[in-house]
């Protein structure tokens, strides 16, 4: 696949999937295509979030509204994928922007009335996160396949580092509890502004952080 660069982040709102819904002032897609390309790199608040765990840490790549396949049903759209090195080791960050929006439905209600596809790639998820047998019913189901994502990724990559990364700009922190939720389910332990390293899957390093930005960076 073929990937053009950006030349400002009004460049990110075609590849949303309703661009006139989701590209609006105070709303996460605009917030983080501006904090981003304003960076040219990491993010200030991303890089002291990625330091609590790493010394040195180097954006390779990165591709926002990046969609990871998933089985029985459609890719799970990532807001952005970055590719880094990570002292010196290749990473795989899936980010996920967040303002006031929540983190979608819990699992217990995805799965009403779900068809056998759905129930299928659930238990892809959770086998693949290492979480067969464990009960998932009020986590958001969002964090999962975000979660899977990097760890997908970075099976195809071939890196030893995969990062779910939820780049926050609420004031108040909204959605702590369902991803501080996620992590502790995942084996780790939340803390604002810091990596929270996760059980392994698949041979890879799995970590989960939570970044909090100001937002206001400017631009379109």
């Amino acid at each position: 696949m073929l990937y053009v660069p950006t030349s400002g982040p009004e460049s990110w709102k075609a590849l949303l999937a309703s661009p006139e819904r989701h590209w609006r002032a105070g709303h996460s897609a605009r917030e983080l295509a501006q904090a981003w390309e304003a960076a040219r790199g990491f993010p200030p608040p991303v890089e002291a979030c990625l330091s609590t765990t790493f010394t040195d840490a180097d954006l390779l790549l990165g591709i926002p509204e990046h969609r990871v396949p998933l089985p029985h049903g459609r890719a799970s759209q990532n807001d952005l994928f970055v590719l880094a090195r990570l002292d010196g080791r290749l990473a795989t960050v899936m980010v996920e922007g967040k303002v006031r929006e929540p983190f979608g439905e819990t699992v217990e209600a995805w799965l009403r009335d779900a068809s056998a596809g759905k129930r299928k790639r659930l238990a892809y998820i959770q086998s693949l996160l290492g979480l067969l047998g464990t009960d998932v019913a009020k986590l958001r189901y969002q964090l999962l396949h975000r979660t899977a994502s990097a760890v997908i990724e970075a099976g195809r990559f071939g890196a030893p580092l995969a990062v779910m990364l939820v780049h926050s700009f609420s004031p108040d922190n909204r959605g702590w509890g369902d991803y501080d939720a996620a992590v502790a389910t995942m084996g780790g332990q939340a803390a604002l502004g810091s990596l929270a390293r996760l059980s392994a899957c698949n041979g890879v390093e799995l970590y989960a952080g939570w970044v909090r930005d100001s937002g206001a960076h400017g631009g379109c």
